[in-house]
């Protein structure tokens, strides 16, 4: 069995994403549900996911939609509660280096554009459909493979822009001084947050009553720690969205 919750697990807030574990294990475990004792943090993410034994996993919408649609039960997504999203949805917020005299991301088509991954929804997917909508593309100038580091590529002066998700932009911003060296000009539409999924074939229902208790039972503390208010059942429908072309293989 196997059960991972990686999207915003960071060594601040493990300890609490341990105990957000906990409740779920044992919410499942009294629902006739085998969960395995502990999360892994050691199995990549495309592992995971493709996983038979996969109990629990979180899943970033463009990866779900481009490779594993038909291969995960979708339990529900993970609503943060952000200003200006609807319930379960989230976005990515443009970040330039505070000197910087952008205004507006539209004004910053011809400028290096430094992203996580080419299968992340909010590093990649969300602004490149954002600058599609406006007529242009960002380039794919610095693969970063992690938000933070795309955020510092900015704040050194490597790249000029980044999309980052907006609940691990407030998490870099109080824990990663080079955000603060940041600042945010715009922000792409709404879609639907990191989701929770099983394997193939389950019944998503108890799952998702659960994962609604475990949130619902955290402490004071953890629920501060992180900022996860609920799980909102989304309709598949919310899940139909264009899938944006991979970067360019010279990208580096």
């Amino acid at each position: 069995m196997f059960a991972s919750l990686p999207m915003y697990d960071r060594p601040e807030n493990a300890a609490a994403h341990d105990r957000l574990w906990a409740g779920i294990r044992d919410a499942l475990r009294a629902r006739g549900v085998a969960a395995p004792e502990a999360l892994d943090r050691g199995t990549g993410y495309m592992e995971g996911w493709a996983r038979p034994d996969l109990v629990l996993g979180q899943i970033c919408n463009l990866p779900y939609r481009a490779r594993f649609r038909d291969r995960l039960t979708l339990i529900g997504a993970a609503d943060y509660g952000l200003e200006g999203a609807p319930a379960g949805c989230y976005y990515s917020l443009f970040v330039v280096r505070a000197d910087d005299g952008a205004t507006d991301p539209a004004g910053c088509a011809g400028a290096r554009f430094a992203y996580n991954e080419g299968l992340s929804n909010s590093g990649w997917g969300a602004p490149q459909a954002w600058a599609q909508a406006r007529g242009f593309a960002f380039a794919a100038s610095l693969r970063t493979g992690v938000h933070v580091e795309s955020v510092r590529a900015v704040a050194e002066g490597r790249a000029d822009i980044a999309a980052i998700d907006a609940v691990t932009w407030a998490m870099l911003l109080r824990w990663e001084p080079a955000a603060r060296a940041l600042r945010v000009i715009g922000r792409t539409e709404a879609t639907p947050g990191q989701s929770f999924v099983t394997a193939q074939g389950r019944d998503p229902a108890p799952y998702r009553a659960a994962i609604a208790e475990a949130i619902a039972g955290l402490s004071p503390d953890d629920s501060a720690m992180l900022g996860l208010r609920g799980i909102v059942a989304l309709p598949r429908s919310a899940y139909d969205l264009p899938i944006p072309a991979l970067p360019e293989a010279s990208a580096t």
